[in-house]
């Protein structure tokens, strides 16, 4: 699968994280005592800690106030390293992960996030950037892809627990806290049904992944995976299947477009039996971010309806042997009387392969299936036995005429006799 890099936004969360904890300016207080005016987005307590030493409070705001991410970095770098316990710790991570991914610097925001979440072990954004960024590595080839899926779902299932009692951030909306929570839901799930895919538990990865690609429709990352939880569970789940990997194949990556809609419709006729219907299928995925309500494909024909259709089209002595058997194997009673009533007793004349032969009776195989399996499925009796020199060696092909007379559905056996 290829990787796609893909920012990590959390809205107003990460947005925030530059502009948060100013420093206050009280008239009559002292640096040293003074307070932060603003209490950081992660913090779910009402006051904001207060940070009593005046060097270590000036190293902090003169840090979070820089304007040049550069700078932040050393700033916020140089303050941790040398106040590794203030009370300021958490906030001044949080901010020097949201600094380091706003400069591009991957590996640098999965320290810092991993740092955090030492720290503070129900950081939903360190753990989001953390399961996010995990999970693309693994998918994008990393040759250390078990481990990133393994560290990717726990952080997911972490993520998941704590987001319950995520804290709305000062000056945050309900709906853009809201929004924020569903985003980081969606990279949480991702995680843990990735990872649950990888391991073929399905059904933990289509539970876990359908929340992702229903908020992220656009994801190939997301929206591929879904579809191979669905195919991948015993029974597939064709119907749902089928539509999340034509999805895919509409937001697949232009260099995978083409692999990718081959699986999908290949699924499409395995499951139709035809690619009648097929393009209407991928027009709607391509128009349509979510599945319609009401989606449905016209599954392929039962072996009885098959059957039925044959006995429809074609009359009993126009048929070949491997219709016979199809009909006289999975037909209804009604269908199975048509064909037997129309070729009972009277001499057929075919080709088969022999696997056993004796003087009085021959083992032979006369359709393509039965022949490939090396599965006998005519007993071919002889009135007089045959001479030794005449008997086929296994194997052989076989030019033979017989008289149906009787025949076992499963597993198929038609009885001939006066083999000639």
């Amino acid at each position: 699968m290829k990787k796609i890099l893909v920012a990590v936004v959390f809205g107003v969360a990460v947005g925030a994280m530059g502009q948060a904890a100013q420093p206050a300016q009280p008239a009559q207080t002292p640096p040293a005592q003074g307070q932060l005016a603003q209490t950081p987005p992660a913090a779910p307590a009402a006051q904001a800690p207060v940070i009593k030493d005046p060097a270590e409070y000036n190293a902090y705001v003169g840090a979070v106030q820089q304007t040049d991410p550069n700078a932040k970095i050393s700033g916020l770098e140089a303050f941790l390293a040398q106040y590794p316990n203030s009370v300021m710790k958490n906030q001044a991570l949080e901010i020097l992960m949201g600094t380091y991914q706003q400069a591009g610097n991957q590996q640098k925001t999965i320290d810092t996030a991993t740092k955090l979440v030492a720290a503070d072990p129900n950081n939903v954004r360190a753990m989001a950037l953390l399961a996010y960024f995990k999970r693309l590595q693994a998918q994008g080839g990393d040759p250390n892809a078990k481990q990133l899926l393994a560290d990717a779902k726990k952080y997911g299932q972490q993520g998941l627990d704590a987001l319950p009692k995520f804290t709305k951030p000062e000056g945050t909306s309900d709906a853009d806290f809201q929004k924020m929570k569903d985003q980081m839901a969606g990279i949480f799930n991702a995680a843990v049904g990735i990872a649950a895919l990888q391991d073929k538990d399905y059904a933990t990865a289509v539970k876990a992944l359908r929340p992702a690609a229903d908020a992220n429709p656009q994801d190939f990352s997301v929206v591929y995976p879904m579809a191979l939880a669905y195919l991948g569970q015993t029974p597939p789940d064709y119907l749902n299947g089928i539509w999340f990997a034509a999805r895919a194949a509409a937001v697949a990556p232009p260099q995978a477009q083409a692999q990718i809609e081959k699986y999908a419709r290949s699924q499409y006729v395995k499951y139709h039996a035809g690619d009648d219907g097929w393009a209407d299928v991928l027009a709607k995925a391509k128009a349509s971010p979510t599945q319609p309500a009401g989606f449905t494909i016209k599954p392929a024909p039962t072996p009885a309806e098959q059957a039925h259709n044959m006995v429809v089209a074609t009359p009993p002595d126009k048929m070949d042997f491997a219709t016979w058997e199809f009909v006289l194997s999975n037909g209804k009673q009604e269908d199975q009387d048509v064909v037997w009533n129309a070729i009972k007793g009277k001499a057929v004349q075919m080709n088969g392969v022999v696997f056993k032969a004796t003087p009085t009776q021959f083992e032979i195989a006369a359709s393509s299936d039965d022949i490939e399996a090396k599965k006998p499925d005519i007993t071919l009796n002889f009135e007089d036995s045959v001479p030794a020199k005449l008997i086929p060696k296994e194997g052989a092909s076989l030019d033979f005429q017989g008289e149906p007379a009787s025949y076992t559905p499963s597993p198929f056996m038609m009885i001939m006799e006066k083999g000639r």
